[in-house]
């Protein structure tokens, strides 16, 4: 036993080697992840004391567990059968394509990056980028939502702001869970999403069998109470105006609610901006009649870079405002509809509540009666919102002169329009973004529109 062992350095590095990484795997990490499972579960204590609507249990579970729990569903294992035989491939293969697409939409939530990181780095880029007004926030109405039911924000869908100012809004009151498309599904951003609770999905070129993995996840959110926000329309406007929404996670969701037990609540959420950072990017798209675009990432470094150098004043010129409005609630146990009427009301109740914000009516008022003065153009701006919910407007201090000089100011930045002495002239190579900034509120200033408030043709699923 204590004959001496001779062997090549080599050997000995590669047996220590061995040893640690054995150390490790069995004492040291399991160490270590208990501890900081424990810290979590006492911040999430914490967390749920201060929050209106607590953390769930499923948002919590480890995500290897959440995956296993999908893959070994009955109704997957049913749909991994009807694949393989569909596809003409053996069923461990198409076993492994169910892990895949598990893996794929399953979430990584961390309570701290999301409370701690996220939601402060939210705050810092909306207050930055914007002057954030939520017009007509019933908070005693929020608070009073059933705290057992699934809400789910319904939103339209303007920029890629509005998951970062919806996640700055709720984190008072909540951690949402967004569902996200293929466009953040890039390192590391894609790890970052995932930590916040979003789950990723396939737009386009789903199969069978993944959308049956899709359908079971939001299953088991909904029924566990996860609260959740969507955007029906299923991308960005290009055009600024609310397109036909799409059924599929809205069927999802529906089809997980159980009438004798957790009740699913849809709260109507109507965005708008003075500036929409992607307005270019999203114009240029339609032209060429392309769904598939990616916003430069030259151009958004750019653009953060702006906000850092300028002073509050200097970016709040820049950008404008940013609005949010909330709607009234829909029960789904108290609607007696299908999932097309469903989608088709949360659509009218979006669009009646889409903020005014100055930019866009300006836009409205020149392409219909073209050039003006400023007096001509606060008189009709106050005339025109005279016949409108006053709950969804916004001027600043209740002050038109004032929201018409900031608004101007913003469009001469972007040469949007050009001034001749009082005289405001659109300018004529910048129409499109005109009519882009003037489709979001046009339906509110017309008495009828089958264009953009009629959301009753067939949507897509």
């Amino acid at each position: 036993m204590t004959t001496t062992v001779e062997m090549p350095l080599w050997a000995l590095v590669l047996l220590i080697a061995f040893a640690a990484v054995t150390f490790a795997s069995h004492f040291l990490f399991p160490s270590v992840r208990w501890f900081f499972r424990k810290r979590m579960e006492r911040l999430v204590a914490r967390l749920n004391t201060r929050l209106t609507r607590p953390i769930e249990p499923f948002k919590l579970a480890r995500r290897y567990d959440m995956i296993q729990r999908l893959i070994y569903d009955p109704d997957i294992g049913r749909a991994i059968t009807d694949h393989a035989a569909s596809e003409g491939i053996p069923e461990n293969v198409a076993f492994e394509h169910a892990r895949r697409y598990a893996r794929e939409i399953v979430p990584a939530f961390s309570v701290w990056t999301y409370f701690s990181f996220a939601a402060r780095l939210a705050r810092w880029l909306s207050r930055s980028f914007y002057s954030i007004r939520v017009i007509n926030l019933d908070g005693e109405r929020i608070e009073k939502l059933d705290t057992e039911a699934t809400v789910v924000l319904v939103m339209n869908h303007r920029s890629n702001m509005d998951y970062v100012l919806l996640t700055y809004l709720a984190a008072p009151r909540g951690a949402l869970s967004y569902a996200v498309g293929e466009w953040a599904r890039v390192w590391p951003l894609s790890r970052l999403i995932r930590a916040l609770g979003a789950y990723f999905i396939r737009r386009r070129d789903g199969n069978p069998l993944y959308r049956e993995i899709l359908a079971k996840y939001i299953y088991l959110a909904t029924r566990a109470g996860v609260t959740q926000a969507v955007f029906p329309e299923g991308g960005l406007s290009q055009t600024g105006r609310l397109s036909a929404p799409k059924l599929g996670i809205l069927k999802y969701i529906v089809e997980a609610h159980d009438p004798d037990g957790r009740d699913v609540i849809f709260l109507p959420v109507a965005l708008n901006y003075d500036h929409v950072l992607e307005d270019t990017t999203l114009l240029a798209a339609a032209r060429k009649s392309e769904r598939r675009f990616r916003v430069p990432l030259r151009s958004v470094l750019a653009g953060v870079l702006k906000v850092i150098r300028m002073g509050q004043a200097g970016r709040r010129r820049r950008y404008g405002y940013a609005g949010v409005s909330f709607g009234q609630p829909l029960s789904l146990s108290g609607f007696d509809g299908d999932v097309q009427a469903l989608a088709d009301e949360m659509m009218r109740r979006i669009a009646a509540e889409i903020p005014v914000l100055p930019v866009p009516v300006i836009a409205h008022l020149l392409l219909s009666e073209g050039a003006m003065d400023r007096v001509a153009l606060e008189l009709r701006m106050k005339k025109l919102v005279a016949g409108i919910d006053r709950a969804t407007v916004y001027w600043s201090r209740d002050n038109a002169g004032l929201a018409v000089e900031q608004a101007l100011t913003l469009l001469q930045q972007r040469n949007l329009i050009r001034m001749e002495g009082e005289t405001i002239i659109p300018a004529e190579r910048e129409m499109p973004h005109l009519r882009y900034y003037a489709a979001s509120v046009e339906h509110l200033f017309r008495s009828c529109s089958t264009e953009s408030s009629d959301f009753s043709a067939p949507a897509r699923s």
